[in-house]
């Protein structure tokens, strides 16, 4: 069954509306903080969990000896990202409905991984815009329109689950209250597929999908040690190492897996597109 593909927001640049509600974007930006941290009471601000110098994923953290020195472009690494929808509020005109930055400086799309968030996201531009209180819906979105509009110099912040940011800590062996800097990820060197005469490394944005798959390739990685087999990193960190590797580096070979699919389905898909 082909996937559905979820409409692009932004049919037309040049018309986005830039929505300054300092005072929408003030409360919105502490709903955003609350869930982020994944909150159990009252917190103090969120640390940044830095990746190490090296690759988060160890799949890739071995360059292939190569001549050819020129860097991934834009359209591979959006090409990566296609088929995972992400959430955000529009008008009736499929214009994204802008928040401004706590300091009021600049305007930013605000996108969730979790429809339930962008719901939550609507509501507040109803009850601050009256104007919208009719017009604005909740739209997906898949992840390469947004790395293309971000190239583009659109200025966007992610909203994730807070049950993966929690599975992401417990996986560091972090406290919950220190928070994560960015969109958790996860990936296995266990789950590196070779098909016909390419290479794929997925990276999952859900830890219960990876165990899933992890729990299917050997016995070895079922059980309470099959954490042991699976690597943490942000989406952040991961676009930017794409961005400034070299071609056959390693890092062409990601692929970021749906939530909800398996890698096999997911690459099934995508050559046959």
């Amino acid at each position: 069954m082909e996937p559905s593909k979820p409409s692009n927001p932004l049919l037309s640049l040049s018309t986005v509306i830039h929505q300054h509600c300092l005072r929408l974007g003030a409360e919105f930006s502490a709903r955003v903080s609350d869930t982020t941290r994944f909150l159990a009471g009252n917190f103090p601000p969120p640390s940044r969990l830095r990746l190490a110098p090296s690759p988060p994923f160890a799949s890739v953290s071995q360059p292939k000896q190569t001549a050819n020195t020129a860097n991934l472009s834009s359209e591979h690494v959006a090409k990566a990202l296609a088929g995972t929808a992400v959430y955000t509020v529009s008008n009736s005109d499929n214009e994204f409905v802008l928040i401004s930055d706590p300091n009021g400086a600049k305007s930013i799309g605000l996108l969730c991984f979790r429809q339930e968030d962008a719901e939550a996201f609507l509501a507040q531009v109803r009850l601050r815009r009256r104007e919208l209180r009719s017009q604005a819906k909740v739209v997906p979105i898949t992840l390469d329109q947004v790395y293309m509009l971000k190239v583009e110099g659109i200025a966007f912040r992610f909203l994730p689950d807070p049950v993966q940011i929690k599975n992401a800590l417990e996986l560091k062996s972090a406290d919950v209250r220190s928070g994560f800097d960015g969109v958790p990820v996860f990936q296995s060197d266990q789950l590196i597929v070779k098909k016909k005469s390419k290479r794929y490394c997925p990276v999952y944005f859900q830890k219960e999908d990876i165990e899933k798959e992890l729990s299917k390739v050997s016995r070895a990685s079922r059980g309470p040690g099959l954490s042991q087999h699976i690597m943490v990193g942000s989406l952040e960190d991961v676009l930017k190492k794409m961005e400034i590797s070299e071609k056959n580096s390693g890092w062409e070979d990601l692929i970021f897996i749906p939530p909800g699919k398996s890698h096999s389905q997911h690459i099934q898909e995508i050559t046959k597109a």
